[in-house]
């Protein structure tokens, strides 16, 4: 029954596909966020990410977007750095270990650019920050729910078989999407609406807690300074987290609170300093490769290692940061970083030119949640694997269609400049000329 509900759905979105290409890439994001065909049987041997990336690309040849896309400087960076990563992998040191994860990852970046190139409106902006806000927030619910009924003593995963499986990764990525959760809010029209973002936001706190994880407490906090100094009202947020952390803290089990304690005494924490040997690994792969690296996820395999470290155990990178540098060199992650760093120059800018607009004000406030999104995940993703997530990808894209989407007209005192584009203002234009030549006619 599953399987016949999914297909069903996927039909007729890929139907209406043809007529707005927007909707194709909505369900292209949905598969690749939320990966809705591992909770069916048959379908799931079906390449249903294809065929909706197929459909979508081919509606939006036939509808003309393609002539609509533009490229700037976040999207030149991608395009770069997705070439990049096929080079490393030409030039691995092992290809059958770095073709998989080479492919899943310029596979998500083809998403990316996609949605860089056809969002070319706020309506589209929208829909696709609210279908990640939506699979966010349904992780964040089932989060809290399970953190509630376990009392804190459960450990919350993500998703199985996914990038967010691993509790780490979920928490962070969860941190990552408060600052859009509160975007959305101060966006909502609807009072139900902004209730439910807001009930959503609090249970993803409680969801981050119960992970258990170190690295998401971190970037809750590293969220937390950063919105405490973009606010106007310091006092009353201070006193506000003051008071609700001290009941948190006391009604969490003592096994989150040592463990929590641990991060101050990283330098002897056993599982940081297995982080530390893979960086080192890293480092020196890439310094023996410094163009292209070793090839992506190489180092984690010992006789790649063993080329350059003899005494430390190779592991997965946890850092995004050593995970690009040893996969794809210094280019690589030139590259890499020059996409993040150029995302978040262009979202302080919109919060900044559009500050003080009356109509356009939307682009400041999501420039500023946009900023606090990055900067939240580039501080957790510090310690995690968590590259190819497509939540922060997703958060980059946005911003960089900022500078294409146009502005909001603002009202002259004429009627016919109040008069809309297109055919309305030509049949108005027309009919305010002939009445003008009936006044002159009749003096």
């Amino acid at each position: 029954m599953r399987d016949v509900l999914l297909l069903a759905f996927i039909v007729a979105s890929l139907l209406a596909t043809l007529r707005y290409p927007y909707i194709g890439l909505l369900l292209w994001g949905w598969f690749t966020l939320a990966t809705p065909q591992q909770s069916v049987y048959y379908a799931s041997q079906i390449p249903l990410n294809v065929l909706i990336a197929g459909v979508t690309f081919a509606s939006f040849f036939f509808n003309g977007e393609i002539k609509r896309a533009r490229l700037e400087t976040v999207s030149v960076f991608l395009l770069l750095f997705m070439t990049w990563l096929g080079v490393s992998h030409i030039m691995s040191l092992d290809q059958s270990l770095s073709a998989e994860p080479t492919e899943r990852f310029i596979k998500v970046l083809i998403f990316v650019f996609a949605c860089m190139m056809v969002t070319t409106d706020r309506l589209r902006l929208h829909a696709m920050l609210w279908l990640l806000a939506l699979v966010m927030g349904f992780y964040g619910a089932k989060g809290a729910v399970y953190t509630i009924v376990k009392l804190g003593g459960g450990l919350y995963m993500g998703q199985a078989e996914t990038i967010l499986e691993d509790n780490n990764h979920i928490g962070i990525a969860l941190a990552a999407t408060l600052p859009l959760f509160l975007y959305l809010q101060g966006q909502a029209k609807n009072i139900l609406i902004r209730r439910g973002v807001q009930a959503v936001f609090v249970m993803s706190i409680i969801a981050i807690l119960g992970t258990h994880s170190r690295g998401a407490f971190v970037s809750l906090v590293v969220f937390g300074g950063v919105m405490w100094l973009y606010s106007r009202h310091k006092l009353k947020i201070a006193i506000a987290v003051a008071i609700l952390s001290i009941p948190t803290v006391m009604l969490l089990p003592q096994e989150w609170t040592d463990r929590m304690e641990t991060i101050a005494d990283a330098g002897e924490d056993q599982s940081f300093q297995g982080r530390v040997d893979a960086w080192v690994i890293n480092w020196k792969l890439a310094l023996e490769h410094p163009i292209t690296g070793a090839g992506l996820r190489t180092p984690y395999e010992e006789h790649i290692a063993r080329q350059v470290e003899m005494f430390r155990e190779p592991r997965a990178a946890h850092s995004i940061y050593f995970e690009v540098l040893g996969g794809a060199g210094f280019v690589g992650l030139f590259f890499y970083l020059g996409m993040i760093g150029t995302a978040w120059l262009k979202a302080f800018g919109a919060q900044m030119k559009y500050r003080h607009a009356e109509r356009d004000r939307w682009r400041s406030s999501f420039g500023k949640h946009a900023q606090i999104s990055l900067v939240t995940f580039c501080f957790g993703a510090l310690s995690v694997s968590m590259e190819m997530w497509e939540g922060y990808l997703i958060v980059i894209a946005l911003i960089s269609v900022l500078g294409k989407i146009s502005p909001v007209p603002v009202r002259e005192k004429h009627p016919l400049l109040r008069a809309r584009q297109g055919k309305e203002r030509t049949a108005f234009r027309a009919r305010y000329v002939r009445k003008e030549d009936k006044a002159a006619a009749s003096r």
